[in-house]
């Protein structure tokens, strides 16, 4: 524990490091107040009463969850930083299959400054048309015959739209600016401060679970050890990588020699990170949320009963869908024959394997491989929130029992940690592991 001590205050006897912490930290809070800002024209009070009711098992309570609460609120930042994170899964899958875009991302630095440009492009587009849905569905609601937008005109559609888009524009700087003059990738931290908010009040929940007598202190104790050892799995997860050794051949230039050393190609278990889970989320929650437009639907109503969250079909659906897009997303993510062909050229081989399709055809067998446990695993930290929930968890607690949620909280923790690892270690100052686990001390 000393040592941890240690490492901590040493974060801080790092000019550099502490400035781009506190700069991180104060973008963060803007963020979060501006989760809490109404946009205007919108009645807080009335909004406020229509959100009490029950959308977690709706795309809406799904979104308002990346968006850390904003969505609910109407806020300025309702929208939150998904328009730019959908731009940039678009680009990447028309990186898989246009040629356009496989030329850009073969160019180096200057294809990347157009790969980015063209995501905000298509950030701000995504952005206007997803404010002018928002806008739509407000002027929808109304609470006991009362509007929750008192004049639903033109001009405060355009008004909400460009309110709307500009806090999503602000989002995707702020982010930037993380990246650049903070620690850690800043869009991740944004959606990352937006679900770690929900935590203290889940604890409220718990706690008010034991004051009311509902529940003992043991069944509690032994939640908190369950959660610890998710945790600790979706860690190793996330870590856990297959490496394969790259013999390169020897070359001399002059009286210098090059290569004749040994690397290795990381093939991650998780390498489609938590996109699988996002993508079959997304598709699980369509009946409940086609039902909750169609409220008197008898049909609707009883396949969303099937659908609903705590069902079993929904169980099995959901993990025969993560699955599915987990060898979907890890083939766009990760090209064997790119990597064979970067080997071969750079005159890198795997030993006993011959370059060119052999080698393609090697890695592509071992990440199938691989790839079958590491899906079958995030199927079971999906489902896991679900299963939590059975034994009286209030929601808001079981969501960090796994999901999308603990992924992405994992995830994040561990990329900054590593970025915070590495600036120790250049100052010669202890880092966090010992062991070296992180990727700063390899």
């Amino acid at each position: 524990m000393s040592r941890l001590t240690d490492s901590f205050r040493n974060i801080f006897k790092i000019h550099e490091l502490r400035q781009r912490i506190i700069y991180s930290l104060a973008l963060l809070i803007i963020v979060r107040i501006g989760a809490h800002i109404t946009i205007p024209g919108v009645d807080a009070s009335l909004l406020a009463q229509q959100m009490n009711s029950n959308q977690d098992n709706t795309l809406f309570g799904l979104y308002d969850m990346f968006v850390g609460g904003a969505f609910s609120n109407a806020a300025i930042f309702a929208l939150g930083i998904m328009p730019y994170i959908s731009s940039s899964i678009i680009i990447q899958l028309l990186g898989a299959f246009v040629p356009y875009f496989q030329k850009l991302s073969k160019e180096g630095e200057e294809g990347r400054k157009k790969i980015t440009q063209l995501t905000r492009y298509f950030t701000v587009l995504i952005a206007a048309l997803q404010s002018w849905g928002v806008t739509i569905r407000l002027s929808s609601l109304d609470v006991s015959g009362m509007h929750i937008i008192p004049d639903p005109s033109f001009l405060w559609r355009l008004s909400a739209v460009i309110v709307l888009t500009s806090g999503t524009i602000f989002l995707m700087w702020m982010g930037e600016q993380i990246t650049e003059k903070g620690i850690g990738n800043g869009i991740s931290l944004i959606i990352f401060i937006g679900i770690v908010d929900r935590f203290p009040y889940a604890i409220l929940d718990e706690l008010q679970l034991l004051r009311g007598g509902q529940r003992s202190l043991i069944p509690e104790i032994v939640l908190l050890i369950v959660m610890v050892l998710v945790i600790a799995g979706v860690i190793l997860i996330t870590q856990g990588t297959r490496r394969i050794p790259v013999q390169y051949a020897k070359r001399f230039v002059g009286r210098k020699q090059y290569g004749g050393n040994t690397q290795f190609i990381p093939l991650r278990v998780n390498t489609a990170g938590v996109m699988p889970i996002i993508f079959a989320q997304s598709i699980m929650f369509i009946p409940q949320t086609i039902a909750s437009f169609f409220p008197e639907n008898a049909i609707l109503i009883k396949v969303a009963q099937y659908f609903s969250y705590q069902s079993f079909v929904y169980s099995g659906f959901y993990a025969i869908l993560i699955i599915f897009f987990t060898y979907f997303y890890t083939a766009i993510a990760f090209n064997p024959k790119e990597v064979a062909e970067s080997m071969q050229k750079q005159g890198g081989f795997i030993p006993g394997i011959r370059p060119g399709k052999h080698t393609s055809d090697f890695i592509d067998n071992i990440l199938t491989k691989i790839t079958l446990p590491g899906s079958i695993f995030l199927a079971i930290i999906a489902i896991m929130p679900s299963f939590v929930s059975k034994f009286n968890v209030s929601p808001k607690f079981a969501q960090f029992f796994g999901g999308t949620s603990l992924l992405i909280i994992v995830g994040v923790a561990l990329d900054s940690l590593q970025q915070i690892e590495s600036h120790l270690l250049m100052r010669h100052y202890d880092g966090f592991m010992k062991a070296g686990k992180l990727k700063g001390r390899r």
